[in-house]
């Protein structure tokens, strides 16, 4: 998974052509390291229609802060430089995949 910042969040992200899901993680976060795997999986299987990157809300402050981001692990969908859904916590690829059947 690619991993994004504050100075590249606006290229990488906002104006991607793809839907992009933004995991705000930490490394301390227990719960964005399971999800990792999860979201490998999910980023090999659907990468021609899904981009999946990370950006870490403790190196990179400003965005974490504009999107009102609390807690980790966020996943944030962003489609045409707007924030589309929003999930706190991790979650099973199964039910990950369901919650996102409508951005794919």
């Amino acid at each position: 998974m690619t991993e994004v910042t504050d100075t590249d969040f606006e290229t990488e992200v906002l104006r991607a052509e793809l839907p992009v899901l933004v995991q705000f993680t930490a490394e301390w976060c227990g719960p964005c390291r399971q999800l990792a795997p999860v979201l490998g999986a999910i980023a090999s299987e659907e990468g021609d229609r899904l981009k999946i990157v990370q950006l870490d809300v403790d190196r990179n402050p400003q965005t974490t802060i504009a999107y009102g981001v609390l807690g980790t692990p966020t996943l944030m969908v962003f489609r045409d430089g707007e924030p589309v859904r929003s999930m706190v916590g991790a979650r099973p690829k199964r039910r990950l995949l369901e919650e996102l059947a409508d951005v794919l």
